[in-house]
């Protein structure tokens, strides 16, 4: 299942914020290889996401990981 707020226009990176409370849910945002986030390429909403994401890890989301996309 795909759990993306919007697809992954990435090359090769996603930073990826895991729901602690409901399995398999997460948030997912293209990245570089260090987990740097474009926020000016994404959308406002995916933008929001992002910000609320980073400001609840630890109550909402686990501490994201980096994850290879595509494999």
């Amino acid at each position: 299942m795909n759990t993306c707020p919007m697809p992954l226009a990435c090359d090769d990176y996603e930073l990826r914020f895991e729901s602690l409370f409901q399995s398999g849910r997460a948030l997912a945002f293209p990245c570089d290889a260090r987990g740097g986030v474009r926020l000016d390429a994404l959308s406002e909403r995916a933008r929001q996401n992002y910000l609320f994401a980073r400001a609840v890890v630890g109550r909402e989301y686990a501490a994201p990981i980096i994850l290879r996309c595509g494999g």
